[in-house]
């Protein structure tokens, strides 16, 4: 149908696009491996419950965001806006709570009902990983190396600055959140809408706010360094030495917070000045409490997402695609025999680009179209010879080239030599 376009806040992944985008995700996925996480992949949606539980009905991702619909069957379901809860729900489903320390990888889409901008769409991409059943903070460091060095490999771990803070314990939290009720209530009137709401609801949140009015307000704030307990001073401190040793620079945000209620201790960003107002391109930190919100055990967690368009926009280009071999059959016997050496070659682990249709100028255009880097032309002169014309579309070189049998020694020779 002429004009069809794709739905406003999706975007199609053509060759280039999508060699970005796997660039990040197999980076991350090796060096995730060298970490000892293992790949896990849930379903892209959930029983609509696994996310509003742990994420909150009040928060701006349930209430406005998430993609939910009522199957058939009468179910509520919701496409995953984020990936934690699926994994703990996956942890509690399989029952691997006697299994830890639990690492686990993940790579693949997420879904939020956003307003689309630069490096932010209504269906985007994730990296991420989650380590469970590990109270020490070793694991806080470990994870925040792995994003760091995974950035590094990247080619932009210069291009990005680690902020760090601390949340505390539970009764730290709650004591915080007691104080900063205190405070903004007393101000409500010159709060922002959406941070009038949140008073109610999330107001950690509202130190996190963009609105000019907000912010001037939070620099009187109450600092959440007046409330933490000693375990929680200790903690952080632990979790600080650990990427000194390891010479990771950070520095401190105290205005950085996850509104969820799980999480506690250390949370993170990395961020970048690269892509304007979405600079946030890795970010995690640690849920102590999330297991247990959702009907497991006690069991302390830490774990970071990372935005693959992000990353993609600041990565450089990826090597280009190995250059193919162009088959270029001419009449009925040319077209038999190109079949058989087209599935040889890429036996052999050559790429092939096999025309179709067209006359030879026609096929020698694909040919160049496709970058290639020899055509092979093979004709009934060619066959009644049982050889192939090589064509060196660089220097073009141009000779007969025997076949034997299906193995064709000679060709493959002469290809791999191409790239010695």
């Amino acid at each position: 149908m002429p004009g069809l376009q794709p739905v406003r806040g999706t975007q199609d992944l053509l060759p280039d696009a999508a060699r970005r985008h796997r660039q990040v995700s197999e980076t991350a996925r090796r060096l995730a491996a060298l970490y000892g996480f293992d790949e896990i992949v849930t379903p892209i949606f959930e029983f609509t419950e696994v996310f509003a539980r742990p994420i909150g009905e009040h928060t701006d991702i349930v209430a406005k965001e998430m993609y939910s619909l009522k199957d058939r069957g009468g179910e509520d379901l919701s496409l995953r806006p984020e990936n934690t809860a699926g994994v703990v729900r996956a942890v509690l489903s399989n029952g691997l709570t006697q299994s830890t320390p639990l690492k686990f990888f993940y790579s693949g889409p997420m879904f939020r009902y956003e307003r689309p901008q630069k490096g932010r769409f209504r269906q985007f991409h994730q990296i991420g990983v989650e380590l469970l059943g590990v109270p020490q903070a070793q694991a806080d460091i470990e994870v925040i190396a792995l994003g760091r060095r995974i950035l590094k490999e990247l080619g932009i771990g210069e291009r990005v600055v680690l902020e760090l803070n601390t949340l505390g314990d539970p009764e730290s939290r709650a004591a915080y959140r007691d104080a900063l009720v205190a405070y903004f209530s007393s101000r409500r009137g010159e709060l922002s809408e959406d941070s009038q709401r949140r008073l109610d609801t999330n107001p950690l949140r509202i130190l996190d706010s963009k609105d000019q009015g907000d912010i001037r307000i939070n620099t009187d704030a109450p600092s959440f360094d007046s409330y933490l307990s000693d375990a929680s001073r200790d903690f952080f401190a632990v979790v600080r030495d650990g990427l000194e040793r390891l010479g990771i620079e950070h520095r401190l945000n105290p205005r950085l917070v996850r509104g969820l209620d799980y999480y506690t201790h250390s949370v993170f960003e990395f961020i970048t000045t690269d892509l304007g107002a979405q600079g946030t391109v890795l970010a995690g930190g640690r849920y102590d409490g999330l297991v247990e919100l959702m009907g497991g055990p006690q069991m302390p967690g830490v774990g970071w997402a990372g935005g693959i368009e992000r990353l993609a926009l600041m990565i450089a280009d990826p090597s280009p695609p190995a250059r193919p071999v162009a088959l270029v059959p001419i009449g009925e016997q040319g077209e038999a025999l190109a079949l058989t050496i087209a599935e040889t070659l890429r036996g052999s682990g050559f790429p092939v680009d096999l025309g179709y249709s067209g006359n030879v100028s026609r096929r020698m255009r694909r040919a160049n179209r496709a970058n290639a880097r020899v055509a092979l032309l093979i004709g009934d002169d060619e066959c009644a010879k049982n050889v192939v014309t090589w064509r060196d579309l660089d220097s073009g070189e141009q000779a007969e080239v025997p076949l034997v049998a299906s193995s064709l020694p000679e060709l493959v020779k002469r290809l791999k030599a191409l790239d010695a």
